[in-house]
C-alpha cells in the first residue's frame, strides 16, 4: 500500500472510531468517554493534514523549491501536535463542568464494551502505520501511527477508570479521570512538536546513520585519500549529504567522477533518497582528518 493510500485511510478509520466513541459517549454520558472522543476528532483532522502533506512532499522539485517539497511532512506532524493541545483544553473544559455537577453513568459496562471495539481497531492501525511510516521515512505517517498509540493508552486508562467510578460510586472519578487524559496527550502533542521542528531545523541524521555514511565513503573511495566536512540533515524521506573529497594532485577529471560515481551509488545502495553533493579537491587541500580512505 503507497503512502498516500495509507494516508486516505487513516481517515476513514479515524470517522469509524470517532463515530464508535461518539456513540460510547452517548450511552453512557461520562465525561472520560467524551474525552476519549474529542480525542478521535484529532485523529480525523490530522489524518487529513498527514494526506495534504504527503501529496504536497511527493512532489518534485521545481524552479521554486529545487531541493524539493519533503519538508511538508514535518508542516503536517508540527499541526499534529498543536491540535493534540487544543483536544487537552477542550478536555479540561469538560472535565471542570464534570467536578462542578458530578452524575451518575448510565449502561457503563455496555458504553465501555463499545468504546473497546474502537480501542481494537485503532492499536491494529497504530502499528500498521506506524511500521509503514518508518519503512518508507514518512514523519506525517509514523506521527499519526504515534498519537493513536496514544489514544489507544488513553482508551485503556479511561475504561479502568470508569470501571472504578461504577465500583465505587465515586462519580467524581470520572472528570478526574479526564483531567489525566488531557495532561497524557499535552505530552504527547508536545513530544511530536519537538521531534518535527528538528527536522525543520535541518537537524543531522542519527549517530548510526551518520557512522553509516562513513563507512560507506571510506569503503567506496579507492582512490582518494580523505573526505573532510562531511554534512548531513533530513527533509522527510530525503536525506542529504555533502562532503569535501581529497584526490591526489594528478587525478583526472574522468577518475575523480569514477570515484565520486562509486561512492554514490553506495551511498544510495544503502539510503534510498539520498541526494549527495561532493567537492573534489586536490591532495594540498588535506585537513589529516575526517574519513580515512581504506585501501
Amino acid at each position: 500500500m503507497t503512502t498516500i493510500k495509507l494516508a486516505i485511510c487513516s481517515i476513514f478509520v479515524g470517522f469509524v472510531v470517532l463515530g464508535v466513541k461518539a456513540l460510547a459517549y452517548w450511552m453512557t454520558g461520562s465525561v472520560a468517554l467524551l474525552s476519549d472522543a474529542l480525542e478521535s476528532t484529532v485523529n480525523v483532522a490530522t489524518a487529513f493534514a498527514a494526506l495534504i502533506a504527503i501529496q504536497v512532499a511527493a512532489k518534485p522539485a521545481d524552479a521554486n523549491h529545487p531541493y524539493g517539497h519533503n519538508k511538508a511532512e514535518f508542516f503536517s506532524a508540527v499541526l499534529e501536535g498543536v491540535m493534540i493541545i487544543v483536544a487537552a483544553l477542550l478536555i479540561l473544559r469538560e472535565a471542570y463542568h464534570g467536578f462542578m455537577e458530578p452524575i451518575g453513568l448510565d449502561a457503563p459496562i455496555e458504553g465501555l464494551l463499545v468504546n473497546l471495539g474502537a480501542t481494537v481497531i485503532n492499536g491494529v492501525w497504530a502499528w500498521v502505520l506506524i511500521s509503514r511510516g518508518r519503512k518508507r521515512q514518512s514523519p506525517a505517517l509514523v506521527a499519526d501511527g504515534k498519537h493513536l498509540v496514544t489514544d489507544v493508552l488513553t482508551s485503556v486508562g479511561v475504561a479502568v477508570g470508569v470501571l472504578l467510578a461504577v465500583a465505587t460510586g465515586w462519580w467524581i472519578l470520572d472528570p478526574a479521570l479526564a483531567v489525566l487524559v488531557a495532561v497524557n496527550i499535552l505530552w504527547s502533542g508536545s513530544k511530536i512538536i519537538k521531534e518535527s521542528l528538528s527536522g525543520l531545523m535541518d537537524e543531522a541524521v542519527s549517530e548510526k546513520t551518520l557512522n553509516s555514511i562513513r563507512e560507506i565513503i571510506a569503503a567506496e573511495a579507492d582512490g582518494a585519500m580523505e573526505a573532510h566536512d562531511l554534512r548531513t540533515r533530513h527533509a522527510g524521506s530525503v536525506i542529504f549529504i555533502d562532503f569535501h573529497l581529497i584526490v591526489p594532485g594528478e587525478t583526472t577529471v574522468f577518475r575523480a567522477h569514477e570515484i565520486c560515481d562509486r561512492i554514490e551509488n553506495g551511498l544510495r545502495d544503502a539510503l534510498a533518497d539520498a541526494r549527495i553533493t561532493i567537492h573534489v579537491e586536490p591532495e594540498h587541500k588535506s585537513k589529516q582528518s575526517g574519513i580515512i580512505v581504506l585501501e
